[in-house]
């Protein structure tokens, strides 16, 4: 991800539910400033996942770490993300994975997550068709999320938060929930049943 926040705010739900349910999660991110890594460490350590801080994440980075832990699943930010860390961060994840997926055979799923308000940078509802229910870890969520106090989160990041898990609860009928887009990896869409 490109921001310390940025595992928190828009999969957090998903990190913590995969971990609850016996998985291991690592959240990579760019390292800012010692107060924003330290947040990220802390808001990492409350979802249950490693973290993962470097000065910055280059295709080179990316493709070290995706070999030395070998995840099965890879989300990152959308091409089309109205933030342009957040496109840069994905153009750098996706320009490493097609040798690292040759040679490792990992990750065998990648997923675009939400952005603000949904939109894409055109003002356009992101299409994100895999929707995961949050419901029973939104505390954990909201809990990693606040770990950034350095950041808006009591007024802008967590309403918004809270909105949007709304709006992806409502389609599937639950409380809340995160939304993702899949993405083919070397041309194949594998069937799952979660993420």
């Amino acid at each position: 991800m490109a921001h310390p926040d940025d595992a928190e705010l828009w999969a957090g739900g998903a990190i913590a539910r995969h971990v609850q349910t016996g998985g291991s999660a690592t959240v990579a991110v760019t390292k800012h400033d010692p107060i924003r890594a330290s947040e990220a460490t802390n808001g990492a350590q409350i979802l249950g996942a490693d973290i993962y801080l470097d000065d910055e994440l280059t295709p080179a980075t990316i493709s070290t770490l995706l070999t030395e832990v070998r995840p099965d699943i890879v989300i990152t930010h959308s091409t089309d993300d109205i933030h342009p860390e957040h496109r840069q961060c994905a153009e750098r994840v996706l320009a490493a994975l097609p040798d690292i997926v040759i040679t490792t055979g990992h990750p065998s799923r990648v997923y675009h997550c939400d952005s603000y308000n949904n939109l894409d940078q055109h003002g356009k509802p992101l299409h994100l068709p895999t929707i995961i229910d949050i419901t029973d870890q939104w505390p954990t969520k909201t809990a990693a999320l606040k770990a950034h106090t350095s950041q808006p989160i009591v007024n802008h990041f967590g309403p918004m938060s809270e909105t949007l898990s709304r709006l992806h609860g409502m389609r599937i009928g639950t409380t809340h929930a995160e939304a993702f887009r899949p993405l083919p990896v070397l041309g194949r869409l594998p069937a799952t049943e979660s993420l």
